[in-house]
């Protein structure tokens, strides 16, 4: 069950936007989508990918990444290492809400996917002064797991190139860059649909949390300005 954001902080979690300058970082993080592809399709040596990867999953420092959005908007990745094993959670937050929205999460309840491309498109440049993670090809990397859409198009496909060639991959990364862009495995590509009296992208995957329209819990103004931040309106 997808651990609530606010149990976190009596957890043993560690600010790990550093990491993603490491060695190995991108084919550790993105293991799962990358799924028959070698670390050096990154660009990266293996023994460095493995290395990070037990840094990801070590249970007693959890990695957190924060990929900050407009309007005090943010996705917060957490890294969750029990002894079993780990998950990784997504949360959409805003300072002014009691309660985040999960976006996606790989534990047991597989709930996924979270972001079509025309929003995951629409996060990649950071607003001004942001403060986080505000490279725009580490900001698209790391929210591809969230993503989960069977019409990504093909500048869905070179936006991808251009990032996995920013850090550190081969130019000739098509193939690795339509690989991701294929979905988590736990919930692949799923179709989606913009509903227009919502002005709300819909998911149909039956895992996925945007079945209904995002926030539809919210005041007015707080999904308006949520809305507007998804899809630059």
């Amino acid at each position: 069950m997808v651990m609530a954001r606010h149990w976190y902080s009596s957890s043993p979690v560690v600010d790990g936007h550093a990491l993603l300058d490491e060695p190995g970082f991108w084919p550790a993080y993105l293991a799962d989508l990358a799924e028959g592809f070698a670390p050096e399709a990154f660009g990266s040596d293996a023994g460095d990918a493995d290395a990070m990867l037990s840094t990801l999953h070590d249970p007693s420092a959890w990695p957190m990444f924060t990929v900050p959005l407009a309007d005090g908007f943010a996705i917060v990745v957490h890294f969750n290492s029990g002894e079993e094993f780990t998950t990784t959670d997504y949360f959409l937050t805003h300072p002014d809400w009691s309660q985040d929205l999960v976006l996606a999460s790989d534990d047991q309840d597989r709930i996924g996917p979270g972001l079509c491309w025309p929003e995951l498109s629409a996060l990649v440049e950071a607003p001004a002064a942001a403060v986080g993670i505000i490279d725009p090809h580490a900001r698209l990397l790391l929210l591809l797991p969230v993503l989960g859409d069977t019409a990504v198009s093909e500048d869905a496909v070179a936006a991808v190139v251009q990032a996995l060639v920013a850090a550190g991959a081969p130019e000739a990364s098509e193939p690795l860059a339509r690989r991701l862009l294929q979905g988590h495995p736990m919930w692949g590509g799923e179709d989606w649909w913009f509903d227009t009296d919502e002005q709300s992208w819909i998911c149909e995957g039956d895992r996925s949390p945007r079945k209904v329209p995002l926030g539809d819990h919210l005041p007015p103004q707080q999904r308006a300005a949520l809305e507007a931040c998804l899809t630059r309106r």
